[in-house]
């Protein structure tokens, strides 16, 4: 084995005995989503009557955890297959608003929460992923709750403002974002813009985000990795994606 495979399988060795922490929602029919797509459909096509055991899925590209493409609100924009590999795989930033948002469920984060972090963990560091702990993906399991719409049928959810996002792209230089809801924007952002404005605005800076992550409790403010491994459909605008962070 030459030097350079033995470093390869050093790290590799190193990486597996870290603990790695899945970010990832298995998804069903049941599945909290947005409210203009169909629950997921699964049919088997064939069983073992056949000699194997094959099935059929359809669900939208937005479906369960999933990566958003730039082209999903930019015309023009990159598709799934044209992120590279090693975009891919970027510093985890984990910023714990959950507290907040336990008191607040529209509950927006600024540019203040922000600098608070930094003032505690130190700047965040150019070309990281940053996620939003808010932990509404312990309301997966019921979607009345994780829409949680009130007697006039608006919803109270937590999210980004632009203001935050602006910051982190212009002045800290990030790469991408994830969260633990459908939506990037809080729903009180949304019903004040009339749109998803901070959606846009991720997708315009050529860069992806990942929705619907879970178990970023379990992860440190900083120093994790995250993994996003997806497949790689031709010009997909998003598409579900195994998540998963390894802890230093």
């Amino acid at each position: 084995m030459t030097t350079t495979q033995q470093s390869i399988q050093q790290a590799l060795s190193l990486l597996k005995e870290r603990t790695w922490v899945d970010l990832t929602h298995s998804f069903s029919a049941d599945t909290p989503r947005f409210n203009a797509f169909s629950p997921l459909e699964k049919k088997t096509l064939f069983d073992y009557s056949a000699g194997f055991f094959a099935q059929q899925f359809t669900f939208a590209g937005q479906y369960g955890t999933h990566i958003d493409a730039p082209v999903h609100f930019v015309e023009g924009g990159r598709y799934l297959n044209d992120i590279t590999l090693k975009e891919l795989v970027l510093p985890l930033v984990v910023i714990d608003v959950s507290t907040d948002v336990a008191k607040n469920p529209d509950f927006t984060i600024t540019v203040r929460e922000i600098l608070s972090f930094e003032e505690q963990y130190g700047e965040i560091d150019s070309g990281s992923f940053v996620a939003l702990r808010t932990d509404w993906s312990k309301r997966i399991d019921d979607s009345e709750a994780f829409n949680n719409k009130d007697a006039d049928d608006v919803a109270h959810t937590p999210g980004w403002s632009v203001e935050a996002l602006r910051f982190l792209f212009e002045e800290r230089h990030i790469r991408a974002v994830g969260h633990e809801t459908f939506d990037t924007d809080s729903s009180e952002e949304f019903y004040k813009n009339k749109a998803l404005k901070a959606e846009l605005y991720v997708l315009q800076q050529d860069a992806y985000q990942i929705e619907l992550l879970t178990n970023l409790d379990q992860l440190p403010a900083k120093g994790a990795v995250i993994f996003n491994i997806v497949a790689k459909p031709d010009k997909a605008t998003g598409f579900p994606v195994r998540s998963f962070a390894i802890l230093p």
